[in-house]
């Protein structure tokens, strides 16, 4: 029991030590694009990997008022997580560290966004791939935990979560997905663009 009430509790003080301000900028960014029609993509590794995928189900779908109407507009959302003949590809025979950076280059344009959930932030492939999104000109955010690694000073934009337990850190990554998702969907309810 002790170690339950211990988990909630420390799960709840992280959740209150983030930056709202940083939420509501990634939130900012991802609706320009959504107004802009640019495309959004997103990489993780790991549990960080099922929450790219969580994600982009969460934008593409789950921020739809009327699923079957041909107007309204969508997010233009992709995990780069999901192609396993393309991952296992491209890490079998060129490298792991270049699993997503290679599809970039076949995708990214400039002003697209990049979203890359990591828990330690210095995990190769993420870094190769926030560099490739750079160089395109796409705008880059970070989900990070621990100090933030190397990626908190490449990426345009971060949110922040202050531990150094992988399972709360992907917890409030989790969270905070549910978070911007369910805010889009206020934002699109407020304001009427269509294709």
């Amino acid at each position: 029991m002790e170690f339950i009430k211990n988990y909630f509790k420390e799960l709840k003080k992280t959740i209150d030590e983030i930056s709202t301000e940083d939420v509501k900028k990634v939130i900012d960014v991802l609706y320009d694009a959504y107004r802009k029609d640019k495309q959004i993509f997103i990489i993780g590794n790991g549990g960080s990997a099922s929450t790219a995928s969580h994600f982009a189900c969460d934008l593409s779908k789950g921020t739809l008022q009327r699923v079957y109407d041909e107007k309204e507009k969508r997010f233009r959302v992709m995990s780069l997580t999901d192609n396993v003949a393309l991952l296992t590809a491209l890490g079998n025979d060129l490298s792991y560290d270049d699993v997503f950076s290679q599809q970039l280059k076949n995708l990214i344009n400039q002003e697209d966004v990049l979203i890359a959930i990591t828990g330690s932030g210095n995990s190769q492939n993420i870094l190769n791939a926030v560099d490739t999104a750079s160089k395109s000109g796409a705008v880059t955010i970070g989900f990070l935990g621990f100090d933030g690694g190397k990626l908190k000073d490449k990426v345009n934009h971060y949110i922040h979560v202050p531990s150094s337990h992988y399972g709360r850190i992907e917890d409030v990554h989790l969270v905070l997905e549910h978070l911007i998702c369910s805010y889009l969907t206020e934002m699109k309810k407020n304001e009427k663009i269509s294709n």
